[in-house]
């Protein structure tokens, strides 16, 4: 059995843990283009810790223009097993307010203007995505925030939103009302689809700054606001990273919906078909089946 890699993706703060032990910013260049940043390795507690910053060190990529196929890639080529996905929301639930954590399960892909796959032109894929979350690693992250005592939410949908502007407020009611979701962000579509793609074990950690635009008593949402309410949600996002880190199993776990091997009968264009210039790009992402006599 191979070990375990957790990958963390983020902001600052969270990948400034002192904790973290031998750390070093490695770059690793992708076939997909540039991703967001270099990644930040280390260990913690024997476990090896692989933080990507999303937008970048100082926050140089809006939601829209994030790399997310590159992004997901070079996490593929630093081993990693399991990802983390840490990013700030909104929230359409008084049930979940500022400052909780939420365990979403399911999401609602709303963005329009993102590279979605890995595959296509010359190799094509589908795989599944009924159960976007592997459930092994969301108990593991269930288990650190409340072995922390971290405000959180065990399951909940995403409404992922194309940005960089906030919701219209008809927006926001529909999406609460209608849709029934209850939580809002910009970043975590396409990045769990193509986690899964890359059969990468994935899960969302959707930290609440504010209620979006429907609660009538809260106004409308401004990005003073929502920063000053991430930079309060810093402290236990580090706390979380680190509580999970120490207890999380050495050896890498199969995931029991199959998120590590979700393209095991996924690609259906011919091998005879299959463009040489993308198998090539494909290497990390997909080398497990396309390596197959």
């Amino acid at each position: 059995m191979s070990a375990s890699v957790l990958g963390i993706i983020g902001g600052s703060g969270v990948y400034d843990l002192p904790e973290l032990k031998d750390a070093h910013w490695q770059p690793i260049s992708s076939p997909w283009g540039e991703p967001s940043d270099a990644l930040r390795i280390g260990t913690i507690d024997d476990l090896k810790i692989v933080f990507l910053p999303r937008h970048g060190r100082g926050h140089r990529y809006s939601p829209s223009e994030i790399n997310y196929r590159a992004n997901i890639d070079i996490l593929k080529r630093a081993g990693v097993t399991d990802v983390v996905s840490l990013s700030a929301c909104g929230s359409f639930r008084e049930t979940m307010p500022p400052g909780t954590f939420v365990l979403v399960d399911q999401f609602i892909d709303r963005t329009i203007a993102r590279a979605k796959s890995f595959f296509g032109q010359g190799c094509v894929a589908h795989v599944s995505l009924a159960q976007p979350v592997a459930p092994g690693l969301q108990a593991a992250v269930g288990a650190a925030l409340k072995a922390e005592a971290i405000p959180h939410t065990l399951g909940g949908t995403y409404l992922a939103m194309e940005g960089p502007q906030f919701s219209t407020l008809a927006e926001s009611k529909l999406y609460r009302e209608i849709w029934n979701c209850d939580v809002i962000g910009m970043t975590n579509m396409p990045e769990a689809k193509l986690a899964r793609e890359a059969e990468l074990k994935y899960c969302t950690v959707a930290m609440v700054t504010d209620f979006d635009s429907w609660h009538p008593h809260h106004g409308e949402v401004d990005i003073q606001s929502i920063i000053a309410q991430m930079h309060a949600n810093v402290s236990s996002a580090q706390r979380l990273v680190l509580r999970l880190a120490r207890d999380f199993p050495r050896d890498n776990q199969p995931c029991p919906a199959g998120s590590d091997r979700a393209l095991e009968y996924a690609i259906i264009t011919a091998p005879e078909a299959r463009d040489p210039a993308l198998l090539a790009k494909l290497d990390a992402v997909a080398g497990r089946v396309l390596t197959r006599r």
